[in-house]
């Protein structure tokens, strides 16, 4: 019988990009060392677009300028892709584990994160798959719903997935999203058929509620839930 890992996930709430990059370099040295267990950092960011490790500077389609009249940042980062958007609505999760530990590969460890996706698609009546080849994320159709990037130093992650539960779907006009053109957003809540498409259902999301113990990333853990607030 397989033994269950214990999983702390961090409810995070609404914080700065910057922040939460900040954060998760300590939680990677300190899993690095053993100083602390397995974590997942379930969050949001305001609006705030970033560009991985892929980035091609023609997939930003509005002025550097024109960002602060949107509301909206611009961050540099290592994680892997391109471009892509975050804000409130959508759901973050970071997860700060050991792929040692779990025997997962880089790639089997994306393939778990879209299946999370598509997972807690399927628990709303959205049919989503993952995106065909050269496809990052996870899609309805031709419409992107959720987005991973991901960053790996010695077998231990960070970054990971972006699910949009009802996010202004407006800005991804501004980028071409993970760099693939052609292609459509969507969003949870514009997806799910009236009837399921409650708010409260949806919040339960974004509050990270609808976790339990079960087999996440292949592996069966007991999680352990905390409400996090980061000192100013």
């Amino acid at each position: 019988m397989r033994v269950a890992r214990c999983l702390e996930v961090w409810k995070m709430g609404t914080i700065n990009y910057l922040e939460s990059i900040k954060l998760q370099k300590k939680l990677v040295s300190d899993r690095k060392t053993n100083k602390i267990s397995d974590t997942l950092l379930s969050l949001q960011h305001p609006l705030t677009y970033t560009l991985g490790k892929r980035r091609t500077d023609h997939n930003m389609l509005i002025p550097m300028s024109q960002l602060k009249k949107i509301g909206a940042e611009l961050h540099y980062t290592q994680r892997g892709g391109d471009i892509t958007f975050h804000g409130p609505h959508q759901a973050i999760l970071y997860p700060i584990i050991s792929l040692r530990e779990i025997g997962l590969g880089a790639r089997n460890y994306v393939e778990k994160l879209e299946l999370t996706m598509i997972e807690l698609a399927s628990l709303y009546g959205v049919k989503a798959c993952a995106g065909q080849k050269g496809e990052t994320g996870v899609w309805v159709g031709e419409r992107k719903i959720g987005a991973i990037g991901v960053q790996i130093s010695n077998g231990i992650t960070s970054h990971g997935l972006a699910f949009n539960i009802d996010p202004d779907l407006n800005y991804f006009k501004h980028i071409v999203p993970c760099g693939i053109a052609d292609k459509g957003v969507t969003s949870l809540r514009k997806e799910t058929v009236t009837g399921n498409s409650k708010q409260g259902q949806l919040n339960k999301i974004l509050d990270g509620r609808n976790e339990r113990e079960g087999g996440i990333l292949g592996t069966r853990w007991v999680i352990h839930s905390q409400k996090v607030r980061l000192r100013s």
